[in-house]
This record gives structure tokens, sequence and C-alpha cells, in this order.
């Protein structure tokens, strides 16, 4: 009896937390768990049966799920484990396909600390940015949450990055997110005398109408 109702238990865990993961590629956080009234003993547990594999510091996987190019992107922002966490900066510039760049760092951006993250074993190449964002100014891009085009614009603006997607080139260039190893890789190749890659994205800003905010 008492067996019957420890394995029903872990299999209402189990099927709560996955309709958690199946809209964070398969990732779940402890603070998802105690949203959804699971105790984080049994995510615990069931990385101890190897129902789950152990990323980081509360952040954990659902092994079953396909490995997937942005996996990466999904686990930077869950590990700040901030609700206000988006994809920000390069990285959003990036991925929503304003700017020619190659980021050598994923950016993410949190909300409304009074005290920086303090945590250790962070993803590659994190940097996290602590400014107020407000609703307006952030949304989704596949499923992760991402400073909308007009806030990654002016954030790029605002740190000398020079902008503007350039109509002129035939055909669309090909994303360029970083995975797991490039981050490492261009961060170590990366010198103080090349800078920044060039991005010219003023007169995208200006054709978008986001100049006009800007000034």
């Amino acid at each position: 009896m008492i067996l019957s109702i420890v394995s029903h238990r872990s299999m209402t865990a189990r099927v709560g937390l996955w309709g958690v993961a199946v809209d964070q590629y398969g990732y779940i956080t402890t603070a998802d768990a105690s949203r959804i009234g699971v105790p984080v003993v049994e995510v615990a547990k069931l990385a101890s049966r190897g129902g789950l594999i152990r990323v980081s510091q509360g952040v954990y996987r659902f092994p079953q799920w396909p490995v997937g190019a942005n996996d990466h992107l999904m686990e930077a922002v869950l590990w700040t484990r901030d609700p206000t966490a988006a994809l920000s900066y390069d990285t959003a510039l990036d991925v929503l396909d304003l700017c020619d760049i190659n980021p050598t760092l994923l950016h993410v951006t949190v909300s409304g600390r009074k005290y920086p993250i303090r945590r250790q074993a962070a993803p590659a190449g994190l940097t996290i940015h602590y400014e107020h964002l407000d609703s307006t100014q952030k949304g989704w891009w596949e499923q992760i949450p991402t400073v909308t085009a007009q806030t990654a614009i002016e954030q790029g603006i605002a740190t000398s990055v020079r902008h503007a997607q350039d109509h002129r080139t035939t055909g669309r260039r090909r994303r360029s997110v970083p995975s797991r190893a490039d981050v490492g890789a261009r961060r170590a190749a990366s010198t103080p005398e090349h800078g920044r890659p060039e991005c010219r994205l003023e007169s995208s800003a200006r054709r978008s109408g986001f100049g006009r905010s800007l000034s």
C-alpha cells in the first residue's frame, strides 16, 4: 500500500513537471515544481532514479526530450531562476536577425532585483544585465523570453554597437546563435584590439520608426 502511494506520487509529480517542460525545451526548475505544487524533494527523487538530469543548481532536464540547437539559450534564462529574465543585447540582436554579428557571450537581462545573482556554475559565457524592463519591452523568440526588437536595438545603441540590418545584401544571412562550445571558443579568440563586431543598425532603427524614440 505504502509503495503504491509513493509510486503514484512520483508519477503525478512527473506528469506535472512534464507539462511545464514541454514549453521549456525539456527543462524544469525547482521554482517551477513549487509553483505547480510538486515538493522539491520529489524532483530530487526523480533525478536520482534517472527520470531527470540535473543540469545546474535548481535546473533539471527530461532526458527523453530531444536535444536542440537552442537548448543552451533556454538554460541560460532558467539558470537565473528569475521570472523576469530574458535574452537581450547582442544575443537578442542575433536571434531576432537584427544584426550580423557572432556574439561571444550570452546576454540575459533581469529586472527589479535588489541584489545581483550570486550562484556558482553559470552556463558558459553567460553575462547578466540588471535593468528595468516593463512588459512592453519583452516578448518571445522560439518560446524563450526575449526582449523586443526595439528594446534590443536600444540596448545595442546604448552599448555603442553600430547598428542596422543591411537590406542591400542578397538573401538572408544564416543565424549564428553561439553553441556551448562556440561561446567558449569565441571568447578565447576575441582580442581587445578587435573590439565588438561591426553591426549597422542605425538605419534599420530609422526605417522601423525606432529612431524617433531614441532621439
